[in-house]
């Protein structure tokens, strides 16, 4: 950490956590809560809010190009705000276009393809740039910590909006939907500027002029392969795609495996996701504390990575046994197992994320966290469709609904092994490309 980057205090931390917050506020609202109402209150298919939560991850590919323009400008602050102006823009539009649909179908669902694509914009635009300048401010014995603090506050908004959106909703009606999602839009707006007004100042360090001047002397092609070219930046995006993977396949199957082999009742498994979520917040916590309590392990995140993926793994093959054993097995505390173990290896990853943005020199720094934002969002996009197909698949092959479950856990457990193994590969790569002394000036010169 240089003196012309300094060091944030844990109340510029919780500051920017207030971005998190409000991104967390629009996003759970647009997925979660308009989800619902397409299928149940307006008997659409399934498939339709799945399609645009997909179009949402989709738009996250564009992430590096995002960065590679926040780096351009060398100042993150008006890409968070710009961004969360069009997921708020993205996310009241949404709302619209649902109760578009209850007169003129095919007209909201178009708004709402619109829509969506705002939302991954903005979150794509806004989210790269601040895990950038979280990153850059924070000291490296904090970032775990730091990560803890700004995922906690993102869910502290998923939280509060299903509450008090919820409560407000009653009785229903398309109107009321559009002014909730109005009033948490311009709240997240109001969030976002509290949170990074005047952080960055108006003037540019040296080492931001530097950044800029470098990325001004190429095209994003030529940063993103510079990027792509360091050995440990293109490693780590890898990981970030297999760990994440694994770490999503499991949403959308879990509950009705409890439901299916546990027999559970709808409530019931609703319930054991807030068990998994409680795990997950103490997962996240017990990074950070174990830090405090041993500071020799409070900057070591490598370890914290590849056991996070290990405990996950170890977790997940309990869940295997569990399909096997059924009624028997202590299903609630598997599940919060597995919860605590994903929570640390977040934590610990987002914490990797933070401290490598920098490894390769202060530029390109928006490329690098865009690749592995977009790894990541790629990741959770398919994962939960690959979840499900596998388990679709195994059921048609293997007859068993307990013994398909059983395969995908197990399957899942196989690429967190993965993942830990990639986790070691990475901080064992060098920060940069080692080439020929000859090829030095065809690089210098853009060959």
């Amino acid at each position: 950490m240089t003196m012309n980057n300094p060091v944030m205090s844990w109340f510029g931390i919780v500051r920017l956590g207030l971005v998190q917050t409000g991104l967390g506020a629009i996003v759970v609202l647009t997925t979660s809560t308009l989800n619902r109402v397409m299928v149940v209150e307006l008997a659409m298919p399934a498939i339709l809010p799945g399609a645009l939560v997909a179009i949402h991850y989709a738009l996250q590919v564009f992430r590096p190009a995002w960065g590679h323009g926040s780096d351009l400008g060398a100042r993150r602050t008006p890409w968070i705000i710009g961004g969360m102006a069009v997921l708020a823009t993205g996310g009241f539009l949404a709302s619209v276009a649902t109760a578009w649909m209850t007169t003129q179908p095919l007209f909201g669902i178009a708004l709402a393809v619109a829509a969506f694509c705002l939302i991954g914009g903005g979150v794509g635009a806004a989210g790269t740039s601040l895990l950038v300048l979280l990153a850059k401010r924070t000291d490296d014995n904090r970032r775990a910590a730091a990560a803890t603090v700004v995922w906690v506050m993102m869910i502290a908004g998923f939280i509060v909006t299903t509450a008090v959106a919820g409560h407000m909703l009653d009785p229903f009606s398309p109107l009321r939907l559009m002014v909730v999602s109005g009033c948490v839009s311009v709240a997240a707006m109001l969030l976002t500027i509290a949170g990074v007004w005047g952080f960055e100042g108006h003037a540019m360090t040296s080492v931001d002029q530097r950044a800029r001047g470098t990325a001004q002397q190429s095209s994003f092609r030529a940063a993103f392969m510079e990027v792509w070219a360091e050995p440990r930046s293109r490693r780590f995006a890898i990981f970030v795609f297999v760990s994440m993977l694994a770490y999503s396949a499991q949403d959308l199957i879990l509950e009705p495996f409890a439901g299916t082999v546990f027999g559970f009742t709808p409530g019931e498994t609703t319930k054991l996701s807030g068990v998994q979520h409680a795990g997950t917040l103490i997962g996240m916590a017990l990074v950070p504390s174990i830090g405090a309590v041993y500071p020799r392990s409070r900057g070591n995140l490598q370890i914290w990575t590849v056991g996070g993926c290990i405990a996950s793994a170890i977790a997940l093959l309990c869940l295997t046994a569990a399909a096997v054993v059924g009624q028997a097995w202590p299903l609630r505390e598997t599940v919060f197992m597995l919860g605590v173990t994903n929570g640390a290896y977040a934590v610990a990853a987002i914490g990797s994320m933070m401290a490598l943005v920098s490894a390769s020199g202060e530029k390109r720094e928006g490329v690098r966290m865009g690749l592995w934002g977009a790894a990541q969002a790629f990741a959770f996009g398919i994962g939960g469709f690959l979840g499900t197909l596998a388990s679709d698949v195994a059921r048609y092959l293997l007859s068993s609904s307990a013994l398909s479950y059983s395969v995908v856990f197990g399957s899942e457990a196989g690429l967190f092994v993965v993942a830990a193994l990639m986790a070691v590969s990475v901080h064992r790569a060098p920060a940069r490309r080692v080439m020929p002394q000859g090829n030095l000036r065809a690089v210098a010169v853009g060959g």
